[in-house]
């Protein structure tokens, strides 16, 4: 439920259009509604803007469709993460307007839509992966960000390997407002970029390697000591960690220009 939602809910209070009584009921899953197996917490979006999203790995799709069936009820967005085209089939059966982002791995329930916005050649977000092996992360990162109302332009196999891909895209990427860069092996993009733009940029290890790459530790311990400053490290195939982060930092701005 956001805060508009309650503002309106006091306002038929208040001018006899509601009922102590019914608008108690209305907000009695307030903080959190009991499922038993899981707590869905409602109260979520009041205090960071965001409804709760439902990471999928290690639940059933019985659970899952559950818990978005009880999220869809007290929130226009619902999103979950690191989900199976079975869990989709799950949450789908519930909710017919359930969208799969398979690629990315995020289920995505949508009562109303967010504002469209206009990138006219600029970008929020820019999303660059280092390979093309790592770009199930960086949609993650990517869809994240565009369910949560922002733009992400998506800049895909510009590794050090092939260093002159990247150079031709440093002014793209400069266009955006935050950066997340996307890879594995070394994990050595991040520093690269970070050394050529400066925008604040949030890197992405992943699991993409052979096996000293240890399934991204390589890559993470790369990227936490990169020479180049003013880089945030996320963890180990976390793309939505990156997303919400790079999110919340533009929504501060905005928060800011605002006053």
């Amino acid at each position: 439920m956001k805060d508009q939602n309650i503002q309106e809910l006091l306002k038929q209070v208040s001018g006899g259009d509601m009922t102590v009584e019914e608008a108690a009921e209305k907000l009695k899953s307030l903080p959190y509604e009991e499922l038993g197996f899981a707590k869905v917490d409602n109260h979520r979006t009041l205090r960071t803007g965001y409804p709760e999203v439902v990471f999928c790995e290690g639940k059933t799709t019985e659970q899952i469709a559950e818990i978005f069936t009880a999220l869809a009820e007290k929130n226009p967005r619902v999103m979950g993460t690191r989900a199976s085209e079975e869990d989709f089939a799950a949450v789908s059966a519930k909710l017919p307007d359930a969208k799969y982002h398979k690629e990315a791995g995020i289920i995505e329930v949508k009562k109303e839509e967010c504002p469209e916005k206009k990138t006219d050649g600029h970008f929020d977000i820019a999303v660059v992966t280092a390979g093309t092996a790592d770009i199930p992360v960086a949609e993650e990162a990517a869809v994240t960000a565009e369910i949560m109302g922002r733009t992400a332009d998506r800049i895909y196999d510009v590794g050090v390997s092939g260093i002159h891909r990247l150079l031709d895209n440093v002014d793209r990427i400069r266009s955006a407002d935050v950066v997340i860069v996307v890879a594995g092996m070394e994990g050595a993009l991040g520093s690269v970029i970070g050394g050529l733009i400066d925008n604040p940029i949030i890197s992405v290890p992943t699991s993409v390697g052979y096996g000293s790459n240890f399934e991204g530790l390589s890559a993470l311990l790369c990227m936490m000591n990169s020479c180049a400053s003013g880089i945030g490290v996320v963890n180990i195939d976390n793309g939505f960690g990156a997303a919400t982060l790079a999110v919340s930092m533009l929504d501060m701005a905005d928060r800011r220009q605002e006053k």
